[in-house]
């Protein structure tokens, strides 16, 4: 077999088109690339969809844990405590069991007892405890010059806070959140242990570099072409967060802007 066959076959084995089974002899280096490669597919769509929703909950988080109002103080804060306190593959197991529970008494639950919806929505509420305290910090950070300037203006209110304290805590925000979002994509391999099923049952990237591991008894080809993707993705990742904390810093001097810079997370 050909590799452009061997790529035909698999590209979307992921999402359950193409060939159904899997290779079971003569392993070759396409075959590992492009399997692994079609399970990056959920990776991917783990990782972005749970970092763009979890943004948007993430500052509503910061702002709750930084306004006066205890009603909105303290679920906040507990909210990012929990989150953040707690080691994230418990909590996909304790939300695989919540939502298998609730399918018992509706079926309306179905869904949420698979990867695609359950698994996503523990990553989303994981990112967003931690993006949240990360927007918190920043929102203290804010100097008091710019928000007296907002109020001299008469900047009130939602505009005070869409102009001014919004892109401000942004920009301060940007480097760590860039690490955070990096961290997410990595933590969606742990999404292969849990007992979220993948749609159809056919698994992301890690379940295929574990599937040749345990067939050619060699984890030293796999596995590092399953780095490799996510280095490849990371790069990616970086340059794009890049460009936009380039957006956020466009009005300040050259050497004022701040630098996104790597930060490795070896452990949460």
């Amino acid at each position: 077999m050909s590799c452009w066959q061997t790529v035909q076959d698999y590209a979307f084995r992921s999402l359950g088109y193409g060939e159904r089974l899997l290779p079971r002899e003569g392993f070759t280096l396409c075959e590992h690339f492009t399997l692994i490669g079609s399970g990056m597919i959920w990776n991917v769509y783990f990782g972005v969809v749970a970092l763009i929703t979890g943004f948007f909950l993430a500052t509503a988080v910061a702002l709750g844990k930084g306004s006066a109002n205890p009603w909105l103080r303290k679920p906040s804060t507990w909210f990012i405590f929990v989150f953040r306190g707690s080691p994230l593959f418990i909590q996909f197991f304790f939300a695989y069991f919540l939502f298998l529970s609730l399918k018992g008494v509706s079926p309306i639950f179905d869904p949420f007892t698979s990867a695609w919806l359950g698994a996503l929505i523990v990553l989303f509420l994981n990112t967003a405890a931690y993006s949240g305290e990360i927007f918190y910090g920043a929102l203290r950070s804010i100097p008091k010059g710019d928000v007296e300037a907002a109020d001299a203006y008469g900047f009130t209110g939602w505009t005070r806070f869409r102009r001014i304290i919004w892109p401000t805590m942004l920009r301060l925000a940007w480097p760590a959140y860039t690490n955070e979002a990096i961290f997410l994509f990595h933590a969606t391999t742990l999404v292969f242990f849990t007992g979220f099923p993948a749609w159809q049952q056919k698994g992301d990237a890690l379940y295929y570099a574990n599937f040749f591991a345990d067939k050619t008894f060699n984890p030293f080809v796999p596995y590092p072409i399953l780095a490799g993707y996510f280095i490849c993705l990371s790069l990616l990742l970086i340059g794009g967060m890049g460009l936009i904390n380039k957006r956020l810093n466009r009005h300040l001097p050259q050497d004022a802007r701040q630098r996104i810079r790597l930060r490795l997370s070896l452990i949460r």
